[in-house]
């Protein structure tokens, strides 16, 4: 999704990141209140109109399921942010994956009967998932992995 968001306009991306614009504006009481469409320049406007391109390119991504855990976000970022929580979990959460994932690669085998093509995938998938959360792992230690996993297995 980050992927294609940038794709469309690398600006999409700053504002899921870091949310369109300050909504509040502090009042001549002082008090913090809801900023209006009145009280935008035409700049915030524009952040305005990115932030609802780069919603749709989320929510229309969506089945009903997730729909429901973003449908009372007003901003992107909020959608976002709600998103990642629900699919890799709060920091400590994908600390722990990570800890989790990295020991299965350190402990990788091929399983009895697996082919070399199974073998790859399965090993693929794992390196995957370990970059998506930030460990990754050279070319060169992947395949050294393999080939010795392989190996030990055939000797």
């Amino acid at each position: 999704m980050r992927d294609r968001i940038i794709g469309e306009d690398y600006e999409l991306w700053d504002i899921v990141i870091d949310g369109p614009l300050a909504t509040i504006k502090i009042n001549a009481e002082g008090v913090e209140v809801p900023m209006t469409r009145a009280d935008c320049i035409a700049e915030d406007l524009k952040k305005w109109e990115k932030n609802v391109k780069a919603k749709n390119w989320l929510v229309y991504g969506l089945g009903p399921d997730e729909y429901s855990r973003i449908q009372s976000c007003t901003t992107v970022k909020e959608i976002w942010d709600t998103l990642q929580v629900a699919h890799e979990g709060t920091p400590h959460v994908k600390r722990s994956r990570e800890t989790l994932l990295y020991s299965q690669y350190e402990n990788f085998t091929m399983k009895e009967g697996e082919t070399i093509q199974e073998i790859y995938t399965r090993f693929t998938t794992l390196t995957n998932e370990l970059k998506s959360l930030g460990r990754i792992i050279s070319e060169e230690d992947r395949v050294e992995k393999i080939l010795t996993r392989v190996l030990q297995v055939n000797q």
